[in-house]
């Protein structure tokens, strides 16, 4: 199916690695020219130029976003090399583990910057040619853990529970713009910060990491976790003109894990 984004560019955080990758090589392979951003110029280097030998158009660019100089500077610099943002994923990777009780104020004033006033700031930088062309998408990435916590990640259950309420809240002053806002809610994906804390909790029950990835994919109604190219393709048909009557929504990829409507 050819979702309409021939021509089109998006900004993605996050996108060297993990889900971010999935969606930048999901828009690459719909004519999209993908301006991917994260903190490891290495990875970033090796991203672009893989969806370069496919035929994609790509770049790398360096940021920390709890630093907003340099996501600022990163965000001109994609506009510079391939135009006006038409299509911006917020997405960044996850927090420390903690419990909610006894975390530092200043942790949580720097997760705050780098995963939800990052967002927020980005977004109102690029807004503005979104406006001038009538057409945007705006596309968030969160975790199933705003609909059902999730223990021991409890900066991240609340800094996401932010992030959706916020984009909900923007949906509905853009929509008269031709712009949609939307966030996707993951649950156990083939990522590398999943794979991690698996291995972690296999350490402390003492069993083997395959036997305890078998055991967490037997708790999820398809039977694993899922691959970043299919979280890729949904974000795809989010950011396309198919979608344009999706907005305000939260759109869930778990595998049936979370069992309320």
């Amino acid at each position: 199916m050819d979702l309409g984004l021939q021509g089109k560019t998006a900004l993605v955080l996050g996108g060297s690695k993990g889900l971010g990758r999935g969606i930048a090589d999901a828009l690459s392979a719909e004519g999209v020219a993908v301006a991917m951003l994260s903190r490891g110029k290495e990875a970033l280097d090796k991203a672009a130029a893989e969806i370069k030998a496919r035929g994609g158009r790509a770049i790398g660019l360096s940021a920390n976003l709890a630093q907003w100089p340099t996501v600022e500077s990163a965000a001109k610099a994609a506009r510079d090399q391939l135009g006006p943002i038409d299509i911006l994923v917020n997405n960044c990777g996850g927090p420390p583990p903690a419990r909610v009780v006894g975390i530092a104020p200043q942790t949580w004033e720097e997760q705050f910057h780098a995963m939800v006033l990052a967002f927020i700031r980005l977004t109102d930088l690029l807004l503005p040619d979104m406006r001038q062309r009538k057409w945007g998408r705006i596309i968030n990435v969160a975790s199933e853990s705003v609909i059902q916590p999730i223990a021991n990640i409890a900066i991240s259950n609340t800094l996401r529970g932010a992030v959706v309420g916020w984009a909900k809240t923007l949906a509905s002053e853009v929509a008269a713009d031709g712009i949609t806002v939307n966030t996707m809610l993951p649950g156990a994906f083939e990522t590398d910060r999943v794979l991690q804390f698996q291995r972690i909790a296999s350490e402390r029950e003492g069993i083997s990491p395959d036997e305890f990835m078998r055991r967490s994919a037997r708790s999820i109604p398809v039977g694993r976790l899922g691959k970043p190219s299919e979280f890729g393709a949904a974000a795809a048909f989010l950011a396309s003109p198919l979608a344009g009557y999706i907005t305000g929504s939260m759109l869930r990829l778990d595998g049936g894990s979370i069992r309320s409507v």
